[in-house]
């Protein structure tokens, strides 16, 4: 009988070989590839919990305290202000982390990726080579197509790019839920250098509506990439078909779309001196009702993944 090696740490199977679909593995990594980390979902909730408590609690400052910050004063607190979501997030997973932990190193590694990808490629394309801040909004369905096919595939691509070609064959790779955890770590990477180019676009932002648009902006990332990790993950330890990852990638790019214009239309009051006025609350909501519902709706599926496999925890 030929050497069998498994498909995460590429080491000869001792023993009995586990299998799912074509992919061999050794007793250990299939255990692990097949383990839900519980703890990742309630960090995920917490996250969002604590994203909308900074919200609140950078509004009653601004509100009690009334800064008058101008100039280099008002550039400093925006780029600290951008930088604040994606340290909540990434801090409760690391607290969840505690007992197995993914390597600092290299989840700091994919969240620079994909902050470098959005600032060398995302961003020139988006604003410089297809200039949509020109034409996005002159028709409901134009916005709609323009906000998934040019914004949110080149965005989505981006954030798989940033897992596929760095931690993906990394024998760190070794579970399901790792795809959920490092897409969200590159989608945050990305989010986090949006917000900076909004940040140095406008000289700073404002404290209230500034802060929102910064967490709205990381909370939708966050979201949209969990729903791409999935994808990762699961391509990675079973035998999908070639449009697994594909629609994985037209899921994302649609969400990430849609919720760009339902965004925009919510926060639009259309009522104000000049015609048109701005709310920024709504969209907090959205924020973080979608990336609630996302994160919910993940642990279902993983759930669902754990029952179809109960030799994983038992063998």
């Amino acid at each position: 009988m030929a050497d069998v090696s498994c498909s995460v740490c590429n080491e000869p199977v001792e023993g009995k070989a586990w299998w799912l679909g074509s992919r061999s593995f050794c007793e250990q990594c299939y255990r692990k590839s097949l383990h839900n980390r519980r703890g990742v979902w309630w960090a995920s909730l917490a996250g969002i919990a604590a994203l909308v408590a900074f919200v609140a609690l950078v509004a009653i400052m601004a509100r009690q305290a009334n800064p008058n910050l101008q100039g280099t004063a008002l550039l400093i607190a925006g780029v600290i202000l951008a930088l604040v979501p994606a340290l909540i997030w990434l801090a409760f997973f690391y607290l969840q982390d505690v007992r197995e932990p993914e390597p600092k190193g290299l989840v700091l590694e994919v969240f620079l990726i994909g902050a470098l990808l959005a600032r060398a490629v995302g961003i020139p394309i988006i604003d410089g080579l297809f200039r949509t801040s020109e034409w996005i909004a002159t028709s409901p369905l134009i916005h709609i197509l323009g906000s998934i096919l040019v914004v949110g595939f080149t965005q989505q691509f981006l954030v798989y790019a940033a897992v596929r070609y760095s931690v993906y064959h990394s024998s760190e790779f070794d579970e399901r839920v790792d795809g959920i955890i490092y897409a969200t770590a590159a989608a945050l990477g990305y989010a986090t250098m949006v917000n900076m180019q909004y940040v140095m676009a406008s000289g700073g932002v404002d404290l209230v509506a500034g802060v929102i648009r910064i967490t709205v902006t990381a909370m939708a990332f966050a979201s949209f990439g969990g729903i791409f990790g999935y994808f990762l993950g699961r391509s990675k330890f079973e035998d999908e078909p070639a449009w697994w990852l594909p629609s994985g990638l037209i899921l994302a790019a649609v969400l990430d779309g849609l919720f760009g214009y339902l965004r925009g239309e919510i926060t639009s009051t259309r009522i104000g001196l000049s015609g048109g006025g701005f709310n920024p609350w709504p969209g907090l909501l959205l924020g973080a009702a979608v990336a609630g519902t996302t994160f919910l709706v993940l642990l279902v599926l993983i759930r669902r993944l754990e029952r179809r496999t109960p030799q994983a925890l038992g063998a």
